[in-house]
């Protein structure tokens, strides 16, 4: 019954962590050699302090603790003080109590308030291996469910669109695809919004050797101030008001894979100096912990802001440029791979009549002539919601033109006292973003918004 690293042409299991606490020294050693003699690492505190210090210092898969130190030897309720503290601290760590005082009340009581089983001193050997061995591998699945429920909650809902290039422009963007997407080089996708950069951030990953393992991606202009630390890092259970239980951050979630941040230009001032650290050391804390963890991840990020601009202007460091810009690829807007426009759209059409169960299958030539010279501020995002729409306005097996929803520059300003307050607002969204070229930063400032509140409205009116 040995716990030795298995290792197959797959994966490599790690051996099991273990912490042991006793504030006797012949029972420590005794538990040490014990363990280390089934391949386990072992760390041993003699203190309630101690233990604390060595959770907040590292990870462990399993605690083995004694109930009772100096402040009484019989009650057990030092112990169980400890086992409350620890639970705060790591309540996916699974304890094991143990004490020579036990009686039925005591073991209840341990339980009660967390802990995964009891054990009796003088122990039995194969009992406790066996008790250490189930406890670590319950640790280690509710550790991998809390990392998948995150990463669940993240990338629900998340679309992937087939990468439809064969346009002159998307030329250059494949090329370099396929010369730096198998490296482990941090890329910078700029652009317009809605140029493509998130399809382009997962092909650079599916191209990589990191492919089998996670891409997560976080959108940094979603993020206010006050909850980036915890999106990008994690939160211990307590850390502030609404943190009920410990979170993953971005950046564990993605250990061993890539992190794609999009509108990377939005971090913060007074947090670029944090992101800047675990992008060179891969050191980071949790929020409310002081416990160092170390990741291994790619980093894809992705802007339509100029970032020179933002450097002159004070609103961005130059150093953590150089990080993230390693390469710089650019995605074209669509109106410079017109060529593409009607594989898009078909390929749209496909996609959304399939998932409406509609019958849609082609686009009248008056359509395809409307989608061919509309000038596509929001460009492929824009495509998608347009092609959308149309699916669901349509009947036969035809679009129609008038199905599209799409108006001519010219009526626009005459039609707007006949226009509701969101199809002004989208109106005006969509011109400032003609005005500006696509830059959503400079439209922002022209409408009056700050750049998240622009950015909320994008994604409602899908530009």
């Amino acid at each position: 019954m040995s716990f030795s690293s298995t290792e197959t042409a797959a994966a490599v299991t790690p051996a099991p962590r273990v912490l042991v606490a006793d504030d006797q020294r012949d029972v420590l050693e005794s538990l040490r050699f014990l363990l280390k003699s089934e391949g386990c690492e072992v760390e041993t505190a003699s203190s309630p302090r101690q233990v604390l210090e060595a959770l907040e210092a590292r990870d462990f898969d399993v605690a083995l603790v004694d109930l009772n130190y100096a402040r009484d030897t019989t009650s057990g309720q030092e112990g169980l003080d400890l086992l409350r503290d620890v639970r705060t601290l790591d309540d996916a760590l699974p304890v094991v109590v143990m004490t020579a005082w036990s009686s039925v009340e005591v073991a209840v009581e341990a339980m009660r308030r967390g802990a995964g089983d009891f054990v009796e001193k003088p122990w039995d050997d194969n009992r406790l291996i066996a008790i250490v061995q189930t406890q670590t591998a319950l640790g280690r699945a509710l550790r991998r469910g809390q990392r998948l429920e995150t990463a669940v909650e993240i990338l629900r809902g998340e679309e992937r669109p087939d990468l439809i290039a064969e346009s002159a422009a998307m030329r250059p963007v494949l090329e370099l695809i396929a010369r730096v997407g198998p490296s482990d080089a941090n890329i910078l996708l700029t652009g317009e919004n809605g140029t493509g950069k998130s399809l382009a951030a997962r092909v650079l990953h599916g191209v990589s050797e990191r492919q089998t393992k996670p891409l997560i991606t976080v959108n940094i202009g979603g993020l206010s101030e006050s909850i980036f630390e915890s999106e990008l890092f994690g939160h211990v259970k307590g850390a502030f008001t609404d943190a009920k239980s410990d979170r993953v951050g971005r950046f564990e979630l993605a250990d061993g894979g890539t992190l794609m941040m999009d509108e990377i230009a939005n971090v913060p001032p007074s947090l670029q100096t944090k992101l800047l650290r675990v992008l060179e050391t891969g050191e980071f804390e949790r929020v409310g912990s002081s416990k160092t963890r170390e990741v291994d991840v790619r980093i894809i990020s992705a802007t339509n802001a100029d970032l020179d601009e933002e450097i002159r202007a004070g609103r961005f460091r130059q150093d953590l440029l150089f990080r993230l810009n390693t390469v710089e690829i650019r995605t074209p807007p669509l109106r410079e791979r017109r060529e593409d426009l009607p594989l898009l759209a078909a390929h749209f059409l496909a996609d959304h009549a399939r998932r409406y169960r509609r019958p849609a299958r082609a686009f009248d030539p008056d359509a395809m002539r409307a989608l061919l010279d509309h000038p596509w501020p929001g460009n492929v995002r824009e495509l998608s919601h347009v092609v959308e729409r149309a699916v669901l306005m349509s009947d036969g097996a035809a679009v129609q033109a008038g199905a599209l929803g799409l108006r001519g520059s010219a009526g626009d300003v005459s039609r707007i006292e006949e226009m509701t307050l969101e199809e002004a607002e989208r109106l005006l969204i969509r011109k400032a973003l003609e005005r500006y070229g696509g830059n959503v930063s400079d439209a922002a400032r022209g409408l009056g918004l700050s750049r998240s509140a622009l950015y909320r409205r994008l994604e409602k009116y899908g530009l």
